[in-house]
């Protein structure tokens, strides 16, 4: 059930929970009955207390081991979509390396999400991905990588092919990887005891962490594009 305005301000005590509060989940499940500026208005002090700032902490706390982080817009851009609803459906924070690579972790209707890999990419990047891929040493290490990752409770996705590329043999040992265009780790914790606790901080370096290598790989062997930006 939606909150009435009076009663979804922000809980006072959300921005001195040391983790990211439970309300954050639960102000993303009402966000999807009511994604609209009217909403939003009379619950942006709540966004602020507990979503925004504890990701924004999470974030400052990882930033020497990691990097410097993007803390996402909370507004959808709408020119081009057919789905004009103004609010994105979680709050996502994004640590770069190489252009459209990094760590990524959010929190939405179904709670925390971390990721990294990359997640978009130009022709070029992938032309260097599928040919490293078919090299036996530096394809059976990424296959060794991604093997280490989904044991540990990883999924593996990314913009992945229906069919094989052009001039892949069908029995090529590598196929799976091979069709990918963009390559991601990731793993959805849900609503766990620790979410508002410390704990947190802990279980996203630990994830991130076993995603390193993962994201060193693809920086080694994918890099960025060397196309113009895109205006």
């Amino acid at each position: 059930m939606t909150r009435s305005p009076s009663t979804a301000s922000a809980d006072p005590d959300s921005a001195d929970v040391p983790g990211i509060p439970l309300d954050a989940v639960e102000f993303y499940r009402e966000l999807e009955e009511s994604n609209s500026r009217e909403w939003w208005t009379a619950n942006k002090d709540r966004y602020a207390a507990s979503v925004r700032e504890p990701l924004a902490h999470l974030a400052d706390v990882l930033t020497e081991e990691f990097g410097e982080p993007k803390v996402f817009r909370p507004n959808r851009d709408v020119r081009f979509s057919k789905d004009k609803t103004p609010y994105k459906n979680h709050q996502g924070v994004f640590v770069p390396t190489s252009s459209r690579m990094g760590w990524y972790v959010q929190v939405g209707a179904d709670g925390l999400r971390t990721a990294g890999g990359f997640y978009a990419s130009e022709s070029d990047q992938v032309a260097h991905y599928r040919a490293s891929v078919d090299n036996d040493v530096v394809g059976d290490q990424l296959m060794d990588l991604v093997n280490t990752l989904l044991d540990n409770g990883f999924d593996i996705g990314g913009d992945v092919l229906a069919t094989r590329p052009r001039g892949i043999p069908a029995d090529h040992p590598r196929l799976e990887l091979l069709r990918h265009r963009t390559l991601t780790a990731t793993r959805d914790h849900g609503t766990p005891d620790w979410l508002e606790s410390d704990e947190v901080v802990d279980r996203v370096r630990e994830d991130w962490t076993a995603m390193r290598p993962l994201i060193e790989w693809c920086e080694q062997y994918v890099g960025a594009s060397e196309k113009p930006e895109r205006r």
